[in-house]
């Protein structure tokens, strides 16, 4: 390996802007990298600013006509009407979507890129993990699915098993539907119970196609699930299915929204709990990828208190120097969240909680406990198909 981590980078994407009140503010961005910077960790890995996804690229996993949809509403925004899922409210059209878009998609696929070729071990591209887009339309303010697309060119590459772990708290529905047949890519996500969020998929019981069986594998978390459930869910599914399936690259998306401050979702997960998440797929990288990772951001809707501090730690984690959680904010840092949000931003690396979790197979299972009612369901589900016990 020529670096230990790369970082994705260039401060056009955050011209992948839905507009004024749209949940999506592209501060949330701009704040990270700034506190990346504050906290020195651009020094401790190489920051690349790869060129936007082509045609042929974008064509790995969306048809052609959508492209040509997107370019149309990029370049008259006023002709979006909501076909396609362009000119909705969840993804209305702006000038130069096309573009933005298809720059945070290069930025992920150029980081697969460097991974496979064993330019480099890790790479981190926090704009990216943009999971909810289809094959043929928008959804969940998603242009162009860069996961799906990173995955698709390491298969192009060669790759015979890519891993996919999903912990956003929405169902990572666009990466599932454009593996869904592919034994090669097994996508694992962990989110809210579609009975309470959007996009309403995600159940245990999909698992896949026919040739396929439990390549796709769906946890469904009761609402209101807090640190001690969602990592007990997590550490009862994923291990053992990457150790079944022993993928060649890990690519993990981590959207922030699982955090008890975000206003769109209802789970109560705090920033130590992600933290000790980004670490646990460090570790798995490691462990059953000879290190290959590739973490994307995601979703995260608390622009200035959770998102920038979670992938920061996302971040330095993958640099090799992890942020001790009790630091302290850099001040030069908040007075940028004050000047850009008016808010007055966090003092402390850490929500201030030390996450405990009982573990799944040595802990005990309680039939009336919704948690392991779900973990169950999923493990029921697919474990079979890997050889495993349920």
């Amino acid at each position: 390996m020529s670096g230990r981590a790369q970082l994705m980078w260039d401060e056009a994407v955050t011209g992948y802007n839905f507009g004024p009140g749209h949940p999506m503010d592209p501060v949330r961005l701009s704040l990270t990298m700034r506190l990346v910077e504050a906290f020195g960790l651009d020094r401790a890995l190489r920051t690349v600013a790869a060129p936007a996804a082509g045609e042929s690229t974008l064509r790995l996993v969306h048809r052609p006509d959508y492209i040509s949809a997107v370019r149309r509403a990029s370049a008259d925004p006023r002709s979006a009407d909501g076909s396609y899922g362009l000119g909705t409210p969840d993804d209305p059209a702006f000038a130069g979507m096309h573009e933005a878009a298809a720059l945070i998609a290069g930025q992920s696929v150029a980081a697969a890129e460097a991974i496979w070729r064993g330019e480099v071990l890790h790479a981190v591209n926090f704009a990216g993990g943009l999971h909810h887009a289809m094959p043929g339309g928008a959804s969940g303010f998603c242009v162009y699915n860069d996961p799906a697309l990173a995955i698709a060119r390491l298969l192009e590459l060669g790759a015979e098993r890519v891993a996919y772990v999903d912990v956003d708290v929405h169902h990572g529905d666009g990466v599932q539907a454009a593996f869904w047949e592919d034994p090669r890519v097994l996508t694992v996500s962990l989110h809210e119970h579609p009975r309470t969020l959007f996009p309403q998929t995600g159940w245990p019981e999909e698992t896949g196609a026919a040739d396929a069986e439990g390549g796709a594998v769906n946890v469904a978390l009761p609402a209101g699930t807090g640190d001690a459930g969602w990592l007990r869910a997590f550490h009862a599914v994923v291990p053992e299915l990457l150790a079944a399936f022993r993928p060649q690259v890990l690519v993990t998306q981590h959207g922030a929204d699982t955090h008890f401050e975000d206003p769109l979702a209802h789970l109560a997960v705090s920033l130590d709990a992600q933290r000790l998440v980004a670490e646990a797929c460090h570790a798995l990288a490691h462990e059953h990828a000879e290190g290959r990772w590739l973490a994307l951001g995601g979703g995260g809707y608390a622009v200035a208190d959770v998102v920038p501090r979670s992938w920061t730690h996302l971040v330095a984690i993958a640099a090799g120097q992890p942020v001790e959680p009790g630091s302290p904010m850099p001040e030069e840092w908040r007075s940028e969240v004050y000047r850009r949000t008016r808010e007055l931003g966090p003092l402390r690396m850490t929500d201030g909680v030390e996450p405990e979790w009982r573990d799944f197979s040595s802990g005990g299972y309680d039939p009336a406990d919704r948690l392991d009612q779900a973990i169950l369901a999923t493990r029921r589900s697919v474990f079979p198909a890997h050889g495993l016990l349920p």
